[in-house]
């Protein structure tokens, strides 16, 4: 995995802990488990090389369930896919090398 689509998959991660809506936000363990799911899309998709998309692809499945939402924020309409969603949303995403 490149250098920089590691930063934004670990910005992903440590987004969740900073989201306004989010209690507990997702552990070192999570950021593991979406840099092993990110490589496994990838080679699904015929790949040796792990693209910003495959972060995103799999960050829903991988992030959601280790997020918890603070109760009030629930009651208000705020769920664990969309805290992933504002997330994906907000971390910026790496360009490719110009050339």
């Amino acid at each position: 995995m490149a250098e920089d689509v590691e930063a934004y998959l670990v910005a992903v991660v440590r987004a969740t802990r900073d989201h306004a809506a989010v209690r507990l936000g997702a552990s070192p363990r999570a950021s593991v488990a979406l840099y092993r799911s990110s490589q496994a899309w990838a080679l699904l998709a015929g790949r040796d090389y792990v693209l910003p998309d495959d972060v995103a692809a799999v960050a829903p499945a991988v992030l959601a369930h280790r997020l918890t939402v603070e109760l009030e924020q629930e009651l208000r309409g705020a769920t664990r896919d969309g805290v992933v969603a504002d997330v994906l949303e907000a971390v910026p995403v790496p360009l490719a090398p110009a050339g």
